[in-house]
């Protein structure tokens, strides 16, 4: 029986950066490593093996340096460290810093140590503004560096100004504190703990704690355990036989569940589980899915009933009788952190009255503007509360999203009938006792841009609590689950405080993100039994058979050992042999060889007698041929002595050649005698006019035999006559005669490959491509086939005849990249590959995958074009329109100009335009009217048109042009034209900003005096700023303040 509603159970019951490992992402082969100049030391002396301390290297020559750059290594904790740096950013635009395991090469199997480390560039002119990151990690083989792929934007870094980079010497820090490790590869979770744990795809720690927590909560899992399946539904194409599924093995499974099935059925592909999410948006996205599923079931209704909570948005005005009010719902609820001490604190903010008066007076009914109080209180609270902590906000300083990690306490219990019930609108029902009890804390432990998610659940609320991270599950205690996951400031004690005075402190990067709450009330109804006849039998048995197929597998892997393949070639391919398609059987290695023989001959029906085997031998060119038959002695060997003979590429298989001797009725018969002066050849015919290869047969030759002596015999099994005029062609290592009919003098037959030589360089060459739009770069749209050595004209020419295009200069091709499963960021240049090969590389891989586009000019003029887009902004209306401007490469900022003015609606016609390079909406540049327009980059940068004002034009020498910039103290920064009604621009204020930092303007303060420097455009340059309220409408739930600013939104799409 599904779970019945809650109601009726009462009636029945009452970056910063993302931390990464370093991929290395392979954009191409590494150059030779580069040694900067170490100047490194360890404050804390290594003799007494520290278990922290700091390393400082100072790198020289930094724009000399390649690809990456390690420094020297230093102790802490008994292990040698050091710091690998990628000067030009890996693969990114920003600067990348690990810290990486100095001898990981050199360590035993299983290796693994903890640690919690900072990373720091110092600022060499001002110390105060150096750019500090911190994270910790289990560093293990497979992952023995750790740290910031995106630490810093080099744009940032390289300005001289900066600090960052004085003389071309930059100095880097690690602070590293080395804890306790984890034995992380022989813990059995299942073992200690009673529960396992979900693999994890490449970034989707975030879904795994999601997901932990939603199976327990044992009232969802029935409900999804009882959404309608059937057995034909594939998990991959289902959400709720993929959930099902998950959710059957997480509760019965001895091991580590995988999720590949549940991603399918959300419609991601790989590049989506790579691709990390805000825990949060998931949680919406997937409950609001699961809500439509749903919808006409049994279970319809259960999102709600668990989840689904009210609050109240009111107005009221003080001096008249009037009050508005709008009810709304919410699934969870999103709470301040900042400057708050609690969980209490954020919900004291959270209904915080605020007064509407002055300049802000409420526009009531009837009333016109009238003073007022606005507010939120609660009608009523759901079974289960969702907090979502708002531990990312936009900082306007920093003109940046940053992650909050202060201090915030959570309860074990939290009463929200507190106070009299302060929080709950006149409305609420107050027989409903508000008091809930933690099940469970998603813990966020990285910076703004990501890093790692894992949670602390109750399953059962009781006092024990378990730590789901990923794979691995293990028991923890209450402190651990609730007071280290407060955030704050951790001091680490000095082991020779003597060395080094400064405190050795480590922001806790690791904090809790999400609460979930149950109601003491609903718990006994929340926290119920699921046992296996909730769930569907086709599911059982599925998963059963699942199961036992899985643990069949491992028994053979355990046992694998004991046994060997034996792979047994007779039919001919297009060589002479494909392991993958040929009869294979598994073998103990004790058995002797000729009781496999018997075997053999019960499963081909090939008598013992008549059963000749031959040992493969791998050539050079990567070709198998029999090299010599099984000698009598041999064949008294065992199965596994006998593959330990034959066997020189340390294969766990054994591979044979089984030559079978058939008489004319298709039966074995006796195997003709074979010399020491013998060759065993085979033979293939090749037909032009079908451009195939047809295996004939093969027959003993005297190795002093000639090819004159085999003629007659080759017409016998091609059906041709006797003396039919032959072609023999010898293959590589002379096992394989091809032959075919010679050519007729004079024939008017014409063939693409007339011949056996063509016909192979053919073959060998052939390459079948699928293109892609450019628009659609993950759907197939045709293949062909062409020949990789097919040049940049042939490749074009093909593509435009199948797109039926006059012109193939119009078609432009980009390479497909095989790590991202992306186009490459740059098109290929006309003629700018040799051949069809050249595409298809992308380093040590090749694809088979194109892109296209069709051009609206030829390729090589476009080319030759600088293409520009410009965003006009008018100066009397209050419009932007994006023109794009093609020009050639050698034209100056003034031609942009002067053909932007044909295109554009100006003021009047003797207006003059200037061009402004602007980026995070700020000016950075404005540019010189005979600038070459090459060099200008618009994918990065905003390129903006506007007309010069009069008053600007003939500046005085005390006269200066001040940058001007908008910022809010939201979340929200935009720069507009100041055409502001009087009234609202009364209320901004002014500020003079420099480095990021605002100084607030009186009204007698001379501004001009503020602004030392002239005709500098830069980030550091000094501003004007207006900060007022973004008084732009916000969307409900359209935005998730809490979304790190790299990523995409969530989508399920199925």
């Amino acid at each position: 029986m599904p779970p019945p509603p809650l109601d009726q159970q009462e009636q029945q019951q009452e970056d910063e950066e993302m931390e990464v490992p370093n991929s290395d992402n392979p954009e191409g082969p590494l150059p030779m490593e580069v040694q900067a100049e170490n100047t490194g030391t360890v404050d804390a002396p290594v003799v007494d093996d520290p278990q922290s301390g700091r390393f400082t290297w100072t790198i020289k020559d930094f724009s000399r340096l390649m690809r990456k750059v390690y420094s020297d290594s230093f102790q802490v904790g008994g292990y040698r460290w050091r710091i690998l740096v990628f000067p030009k950013g890996n693969n990114v635009d920003h600067l990348s810093m690990y810290l990486d395991v100095a001898d990981s090469v050199l360590l035993p199997y299983g290796w693994s140590r903890y640690a919690q480390f900072s990373l720091t560039i110092v600022n060499q002119l001002h110390n105060k503004f150096s750019i500090r990151k911190e994270t910790s990690h289990q560093f293990n083989a497979r992952e023995s560096d750790w740290g910031f792929t995106n630490f810093m934007p080099l744009s940032e870094m390289l300005d001289p100004s900066r600090g960052y980079v004085v003389n071309d010497t930059c100095v880097v820090e690690a602070d590293v504190a080395v804890r306790k490790v984890i034995d992380y590869w022989s813990h059995d979770s299942k073992k200690e703990t009673g529960y396992v744990g979900l693999k994890n795809q490449g970034a989707t720690c975030y879904m795994n704690s999601l997901l932990q927590t939603l199976f327990h909560i044992p009232y969802f899992r029935k409900a999804v355990y009882h959404m309608p399946t059937t057995e034909n539904d594939m998990p991959s194409g289902s959400i709720p036989l993929a959930l099902q599924s998950l959710f059957y093995k997480l509760q019965y499974s001895d091991s580590s569940v995988a999720t590949k099935e549940l991603t399918k059925s959300f419609g991601w592909d790989t590049y989506d589980a790579f691709m990390q999410h805000d825990v949060q948006e998931l949680n919406r996205v997937l409950c609001e899915k699961l809500e439509d599923k749903m919808k006409g079931t049994v279970v319809e209704g259960t999102i709600q009933q668990l989840f689904e909570g009210h609050h109240m948005n009111y107005i009221e005005c003080i001096s008249v009788d009037y009050k508005s009010t709008r009810k709304e719902s919410f699934y969870d609820l999103q709470l301040d952190v900042k400057g708050c001490r609690d969980v209490y604190d954020s919900f004291d903010k959270y209904v915080e009255v605020e007064r509407l008066e002055g300049d802000n007076k409420y526009h009531a009914e009837k009333y016109g503007l009238q003073e007022a109080r606005k507010g939120v209180l609660f009608i009523d609270f759901p079974p289960v509360l969702q907090l979502q902590l708002k531990r990312f906000e936009y900082d306007f300083m920093r003109d940046t999203m940053v992650k909050i990690n202060d201090r915030y306490e959570f309860p074990l219990q939290l009463d929200l009938d507190r106070e009299d019930g302060k929080y709950l609108s006149p409305e609420a029902d107050r027989r409903v006792r508000n008091l809930y009890t933690l099940h469970s804390v998603l813990v966020h432990s990285g910076g703004v841009h990501g890093g790692h998610y894992y949670a602390y659940i109750r399953p059962t609320l009781s006092d024990q609590w378990f730590k789901f991270d990923d794979e691995r599950v293990t028991i923890e205690d209450a402190k651990r689950a609730l007071e280290e996951q407060y955030g704050g400031e951790e001091e680490l004690p000095h082991t020779n405080p003597g060395f080094n005075n400064s405190p050795f402190k480590f922001t806790k990067y690791s904090n809790a993100y999400m609460l979930v709450y149950i109601r003491e009330s609903d718990k006994d109804k929340i926290i119920c039994d699921v046992d296996e006849k909730d769930i569907a039998e086709h599911v059982r048995v599925r998963l059963k058979k699942e199961q036992e197929e899985k643990e069949q597998k491992r028994k053979e892997k355990a046992e694998a050992h004991l046994y060997t393949i034996v792979k047994i070639g007779e039919d001919i391919f297009f060589d002479l042999v494909d392991h993958d398609k040929v009869r294979s059987f598994r073998i103990q290695k004790q058995l002797p060889f000729s009781a496999f023989k018997e075997e053999v001959a019960k499963e081909l029906g090939v008598p013992v007698q008549h059963q000749r085997f031959w040992l493969w031998a791998k050539r050079q060119n990567h070709t198998y041929r029999p090299n010599r038959p099984v000698t009598p002695q041999e064949e008294t060997q065992s199965v596994g002595q006998l593959r330990e003979v034959s066997n020189k590429a340390n294969s766990a298989e054994l591979k044979l050649f089984l030559e079978v001797e058939m008489g004319q009725d298709f039966r074995p018969i006796a195997l003709p005698e074979k010399s020491t002066e013998d060759l065993l050849l085979f033979f293939k015919l090749y037909e032009p006019s079908n451009e195939e290869f047809r295996y004939m047969g093969r027959f003993y030759v005297s190795a002093h035999g000639k090819p004159m002596d085999i003629l007659t015999r080759l017409n016998e099994m091609a059906g041709f006559a006797r003396d039919e005029e032959i072609e023999l062609f010898e293959l590589e290592d002379g096992d394989i005669i091809c032959f075919q009919k010679t050519p007729k003098v004079g024939s008017v037959e014409q063939f693409r490959y007339p011949d056996v030589p063509s016909f192979l360089e053919y073959v060998h060459n052939r390459q079948v491509v699928r293109f892609r739009s450019l628009e659609k770069p993950k759907e197939d749209e045709f293949s062909l086939e062409l020949s990789k050595l097919h040049t940049y004209d042939d490749v074009v020419t093909r593509v435009a005849q199948h797109l039926g295009l006059d012109d193939p200069s119009k078609i432009r091709l980009t390479s497909h990249n095989c790590y991202s499963q992306q186009p490459k960021p740059q098109p290929i240049k006309y003629r700018g590959v040799e051949n069809l090969s050249d595409m298809l590389v992308h380093y040590n891989q090749t694809s088979d995958i194109l892109y296209y586009e069709v051009l609206d000019i030829p390729l090589p003029e476009l080319q030759c074009l600088k293409t520009l887009k410009i965003a006009f902004h008018h100066a009397t209306k209050d419009e932007v329109v994006i023109h794009t401007i093609r020009l050639p490469k050698q034209c100056a900022v003034e031609d942009v100009i002067n053909d932007l003015k044909t295109k554009v609606d100006l003021s009047h016609p003797n207006a003059e335009l200037r061009l402004l390079e602007v980026f995070y909406h700020k000016i950075y540049k404005i540019f010189s009217p005979n600038e070459k327009i090459e060099n200008i980059n618009d994918q990065y940068w905003t390129l903006r048109a506007e007309e010069i004002p009069e008053e600007e034009k003939n500046l005085g020498p005390n006269d200066r042009l001040i940058h001007v910039y908008h910022f809010m103290k939201d979340t929200t920064q935009n720069q507009k034209k100041l055409q502001v009604p009087d009234e609202e621009f009364s209320k901004w204020k002014f500020a003079f900003l420099s480095l990021g930092r605002p100084d607030y303007l009186q009204d007698s303060d001379v501004v001009s005096s503020r602004f030392q420097r002239r005709d500098i455009y830069g980030a550091w340059e000094q501003y004007l700023g207006l900060e007022h309220t973004d008084n732009a409408p916000k969307k409900s739930y359209a935005v998730n303040q809490n979304r790190h600013t790299f990523e995409k939104p969530v989508k399920i799409y199925n």
